[in-house]
């Protein structure tokens, strides 16, 4: 197992060494939630910033509702699961590598993020499966972010989480998950040590989590062993009020977990797609991540209106680091389009995932659209003044999409689908074209 900097000197404060716990540094991803009346004109907006290796590819990838025969499964990514009857329709940021995703949406205006974190429970490197299918399933069976969480966790129990979470052939990075799952009227932050959990339901304010235990002494649902777990391994003596995080967290990680949380908490009653975007592309405060190890490969940003009358909107980049990307809007309607300018080359069995010992081979992953972006950041790095000229065009770009957007969730029309079937695909492809 690898060790960067940041990991010994956590060690070092809980007084271990890699010898005593083998142990992977979760990357600082970070996910936000915001309801009424924070958010202007009744809206739910939701964000997040998907930190990966630098290096990694991040596709944006539709799947649309499907049946399925009785006792067909469904492979993950390390293992094979039953399958259920009906799918629901999904629209998944994901590294290009693996099944699940990082986040994403349904046709029913749920949304799911997981975030990678550690734990006291060392995280199980046996394949089963990753918080990232976990993501995905839950998207595909649950209708609501309660049925979503319900659907998680029965599968957490019934299947474990573990396995490699980065497309890596010298070593192992085994995480624990944390959820947040949001759909128009609630929230859900779910927290999880190997097959035990915690949830905190949220319908009010501001919420974040990142890649630190935040549950404290408010739990709406747990694994009904969770405690007699926790005591079983001398975390907690049962005396004293139970907390989440300060029992199952290292040292002290549970403490402050998000600096995001704070500009969006100071601009109530205001907050916007906009806004969201603006904390998303904010280096200063560490949510966007540009590090030598890890870099924020993809963004999201969804806005769930409370009126079910009108449509939930989608953003995506699928490019990395959203402050020279833009956001580009989806939603879902019968026949979308599908976008194959934003999806990763298809390999099929030859895959090295696929193959064991996995991760022998590095494919080029990159799409269409990843490689226009990194063709012109190339170019940008090298002529600042350039740089700056191109940014501005493309937030012009994106703005025009928010207004065109906004016209949506204001109009007293019924949004007719044939309008923004090739929406996500219209965006990508023009994006392109000015790139070239």
């Amino acid at each position: 197992m690898a060790f960067d900097t940041d990991a010994r000197d956590t060690l070092g404060k809980c007084g271990l060494d890699e010898i005593t716990i083998r142990m992977a540094v979760a990357p600082p991803s970070y996910c936000f939630v915001a309801f009424p009346p924070r958010t202007k004109d009744g809206l739910v907006v939701f964000g997040k910033n998907s930190a990966r290796p630098r290096e990694e590819v991040q596709e944006v990838v539709y799947f649309a509702a499907a049946g399925h025969d009785p006792g067909s499964k469904v492979e993950c990514t390390y293992i094979a699961i039953d399958q259920v009857p009906k799918t629901h329709a999904i629209m998944l940021s994901r590294p290009a590598w693996l099944w699940g995703a990082e986040m994403g949406a349904n046709e029913y205006g749920v949304c799911i993020a997981n975030e990678a974190i550690t734990t006291r429970e060392p995280a199980s490197e046996t394949e089963a499966l990753l918080g990232m299918d976990l993501v995905r399933l839950g998207l595909e069976r649950g209708a609501t972010a309660k049925e979503a969480l319900d659907v998680i966790v029965s599968l957490l129990e019934e299947h474990g989480q573990g396995g490699n979470y980065y497309e890596d052939g010298s070593s192992s990075h085994a995480f624990q998950s944390a959820f947040l799952i949001v759909d128009r009227a609630e929230a859900w932050v779910l927290e999880t040590v190997g097959k035990y959990w915690a949830a905190e339901k949220i319908t009010e304010g501001v919420k974040c989590i990142c890649n630190q235990l935040s549950l404290t002494t408010k739990i709406d649902v747990e694994h009904p062993e969770l405690r007699s777990y926790a005591e079983t391994q001398g975390w907690w003596t049962g005396d004293t009020e139970f907390n989440f995080s300060e029992v199952f967290s290292l040292a002290e990680d549970h403490l402050g977990c998000c600096s995001g949380q704070e500009s969006l908490a100071k601009q109530e009653g205001n907050i916007t797609v906009q806004t969201m975007m603006d904390v998303l592309r904010d280096k200063g405060s560490g949510v966007c991540v540009d590090s030598e190890t890890f870099l924020t490969t993809a963004s999201i940003v969804s806005v769930l209106p409370q009126n079910p009358s009108f449509p939930c909107i989608h953003y995506f980049t699928g490019t990395p680091d959203p402050s020279r990307s833009i956001f580009k809007p989806f939603i879902f309607v019968d026949d979308v389009k599908l976008v194959p300018k934003v999806q990763s080359p298809f390999l099929g069995d030859d895959d090295p995932v696929k193959k064991k010992p996995r991760f022998q081979e590095r494919p080029d992953r990159r799409h269409e659209l990843y490689k226009a972006h990194e063709r012109t950041r190339s170019v940008t790095e090298n002529d600042q003044d350039k740089g700056q000229k191109l940014m501005r065009i493309m937030l012009d770009l994106e703005r025009q999409g928010l207004e065109a957007m906004e016209d949506i969730l204001t109009s007293t029309e019924v949004l007719d689908p044939a309008e923004v079937v090739d929406l996500f695909y219209d965006c990508v492809d023009t994006e392109i074209k000015f790139f070239k």
